[in-house]
């Protein structure tokens, strides 16, 4: 069955002629920034954080659209291009400069080198290259390496889309047949959906328990205006319309009474509805010895029209989905078996019995991702082969049975790190992983919207301009996309605009003084840990493209990475950058990065790490942060919305006296500045402020042990700051 609307959009962007410009953009001359001597911009008190804030938030909401070459693969943390965008200008223009105004005018910093050791999705790089910079980047975690690679790269776009289109022909066929079902009617369509539970054998009677905490398992995002929903019946598992709410339904099936919002699962625990015997779910995996079993029992089908329907699994989709475990077991060696190592980011997968990559995946999932990683294999263009492997490793995080439905009225596949943790699914979503003009997360319309959407950004980038409707503005920025230099010695030798390398940020080959900035967004040591979740994608990507080179190894942990959970070794490998930072940064270089933290062994390693680095912190920013649509910060009792930007420069030898009451002044006046802009702030959003400015004093200090007794000295008088900040209002 032919997907022609796929093929139509795709033209549609390739056929895209000229950019998009406003009339006043039209006649702006380019404005060239040469690197400038003294106090920056980003320096100075004025800087527009507020406003910058607003551009941010706007962008953060639907990121993939406003920035999506950054996005064109799963990283975690990442931050905003607008904000790193507003740190690459007032990092270069002048004090005094209206950083605003030149966000939205023309401006070129030719020559600027600036350097990111942690570049994670590559943000900070791509705006320096939409300025006109040189940037260099490096990140210890192969995947990251890999993203960027593919993110910045040149990629003819016709050769893309040609590629595509041969593997929709020769390909998409056979993948299809794996998602057809069968109507009533006698024809056939394709499948957008099959809904599983997990099921575990009861202790007592052995009867397979289905892991239900309710049994309605679709729902609009906004119930109470739409509150049409469907449940499954735990009789005879027909699909059944009711309320989202509705604690009684009568089975339009098999007529028996059930109520929608009990399933057999209630927290950490399990009912059999056979013999009423209640057992600890956790044990009961553990007992057993392997993960839980899953049973398919609803579907979403695509009717011709557009038209989605719920109906529950039939005989030819039970057949079906055995065949494609047959197929799959004919075939040799047809994806990674990798085990998974423990961690905090991974244990709760091994508790569950989880010991491999693959086995995230069920029979049908892991033969069409084998069906496409062979059909990858054969590109024989490597940069072409490399663009379509980062396009399937990212559809994989919608693809495997941790995903799960959001429901109706959003995107339908909530992928499997919306936790950041590897939480088993109890009621996962299968999706088409090939995918219909209908789906979400799949091989083809992740080609679109992330793909194609991210090279198109890359060719011809435009910034949001505030004004009651987000207008895109294009003609500020050059065009991204850049020959890179294999290493530092052919990145300064010819000229080159871009180099990238993976490795330990602590030791590189850049040379003494050959930067003038250093711009990134650093882990937090505590937080998520990247290399254990970006294992999941690397095992695909090695099984493509080969265990050579940065895919040599099983696993992308790495001795060197700077995430520990120990405030003591991340502060040591935090304080290893750092230093290389200082060594290769122009002696009027600055250092620029993002953090926030909750705890305060959080913000005393960053100073500790910066202070034994030869680093002094001369302005602290607060400004828009965290994704707002992250689902950890939606949890959260006092979410942090607000990063802290900590500008560094190298210690002139000399100490100065720290004021803390300073330091709770200008505190202040940022917290009024930003409550001024109408800015919701959380007490830890208070707390990021005031600690940004407190860190400023104490970097003055002599030495860390002064600061770390001047600190000590005052208590609680923070926490008491902070609820005098948290709750002036005027």
């Amino acid at each position: 069955m032919a997907n022609p609307t796929m093929s139509k959009k795709a033209a549609r962007r390739q056929a895209a002629s000229e950019p998009e410009l406003s009339l006043v953009d039209r006649d702006q001359a380019v404005l060239v920034l040469p690197v400038p001597k003294g106090r920056r911009a980003i320096e100075d008190d004025a800087f527009p954080f507020e406003d910058l804030s607003a551009i941010a938030e706007h962008e953060s909401w639907r990121k993939e659209v406003f920035r999506p070459v950054y996005h064109m693969h799963k990283w975690w943390a990442q931050r905003l291009g607008s904000v790193f965008r507003s740190l690459v200008i007032g990092t270069f223009a002048p004090s005094g400069a209206d950083v605003l105004d030149l966000f939205y005018r023309p401006i070129r910093v030719p020559g600027a080198v600036v350097f990111d050791p942690f570049m994670g999705s590559g943000t900070t790089l791509g705006e320096t290259l939409k300025l006109g910079g040189r940037a260099i980047g490096r990140d210890i975690n192969p995947v990251s390496y890999f993203a960027v690679r593919n993110a910045l790269g040149v990629h003819p776009r016709k050769k893309v889309l040609d590629t595509f289109l041969e593997i929709e022909q020769d390909t998409a066929p056979a993948i299809r047949r794996w998602y057809e079902s069968a109507l009533p009617d006698g024809t056939r369509t394709q499948t957008l959906y099959y809904f599983w539970v997990k099921e575990l054998p009861c202790p007592s009677c052995e009867t397979p328990v289905s892991l239900f905490p309710r049994y309605v398992f679709s729902q609009n995002a906004y119930a109470k205006r739409v509150p049409e929903a469907r449940a499954t019946c735990p009789h005879c598992w027909a699909v059944n319309h009711i309320r989202y709410d509705a604690a009684d339904a009568t089975c339009s099936s098999c007529n028996r009474h059930f109520d929608p919002q009990r399933g057999p699962a209630s927290g950490q625990k399990a009912t059999c509805p056979c013999c009423m015997t209640e057992f600890p779910i956790a044990k009961r995996v553990r007992d057993l010895g392997y993960p839980p079993g899953h049973r398919m029992y609803a579907k979403m089908v695509l009717h011709a029209g557009g038209r989605k329907e719920y109906r529950a699994v039939d005989d030819h989709d039970r057949n079906l989905y055995a065949m494609a475990g047959e197929e799959l077991r004919r075939r040799n060696g047809p994806y990674p078996v990798v085990p998974i190592e423990p961690g905090y980011n991974t244990n709760q997968a091994l508790n569950y019995n989880y010991r491999h990559w693959h086995e995230f995946f069920n029979d049908r999932q892991l033969l069409v991702a084998a069906t496409l990683c062979e059909r990858i294999g054969r590109i024989e263009d490597e940069h072409v082969r490399d663009v379509f492997t980062c396009l399937l490793s990212g559809a994989l995080e919608f693809n495997n049975m941790f995903a799960s439905f959001k429901g109706e009225g959003t995107g339908a596949v909530r992928h499997m790190f919306s936790h950041h943790i590897l939480k088993p699914e109890r009621m996962p979503l299968e999706a088409n992983l090939w995918g219909t003009p209908k789906s979400s997360g799949s091989f083809s319309t992740l080609f679109d919207s992330r793909l194609l959407r991210g090279i198109e950004y890359a060719e011809n980038p435009f910034e949001l301009r505030i004004n009651g409707s987000d207008t895109k503005v294009y003609g500020l920025s050059a065009p991204i996309p850049r020959p890179r230099a294999n290493n530092f010695e052919q990145f300064r030798a010819e000229g080159r605009e871009l180099y990238l390398s993976c490795g330990d940020s602590g030791v590189t080959d850049l040379a003494d003084g050959s930067v003038d900035a250093v711009i990134t967004d650093p882990p937090f040591f505590d937080n998520v840990n990247y290399s254990q979740l970006a294992d999941f994608f690397h095992v695909w990507q090695r099984h493509i493209l080969g265990d050579v080179g940065h895919h040599a190894s099983t696993t992308t942990r790495a001795d060197r990475e700077v995430q520990q959970g120990d405030p003591r070794e991340f502060t040591d490998r935090l304080a290893a950058v750092w230093r290389e930072a200082h060594r290769v940064l122009k002696s009027d270089g600055l250092l620029v990065f993002s953090y926030h933290h909750s705890r305060p062994e959080g913000w005393w390693s960053v100073l500790e790490a910066l202070m034994t680095a030869g680093f002094v912190i001369t302005a602290s920013q607060p400004i828009k942060g965290e994704m707002s649509v992250a689902t950890p910060k939606q949890q959260a009792k006092e979410p942090i919305d607000l990063d802290i930007i900590l500008v560094c420069r190298k210690r002139s030898g000399q100490s100065a006296e720290t004021n803390l009451a300073d330091a709770e002044a200008r505190a202040a006046a940022q917290v009024a500045r930003l409550r001024a802009a109408k800015r919701p702030l959380s007490r830890n959003d208070v707390r990021v402020v005031l600690m940004g400015q407190v860190l400023r004093e104490l970097s003055g200090n002599a030495s860390v042990m002064a600061a770390e007794r001047t600190l000590g000295a005052m208590n609680g008088e923070l926490e008491a700051t902070i609820d005098r900040l948290s709750a002036d209002r005027g």
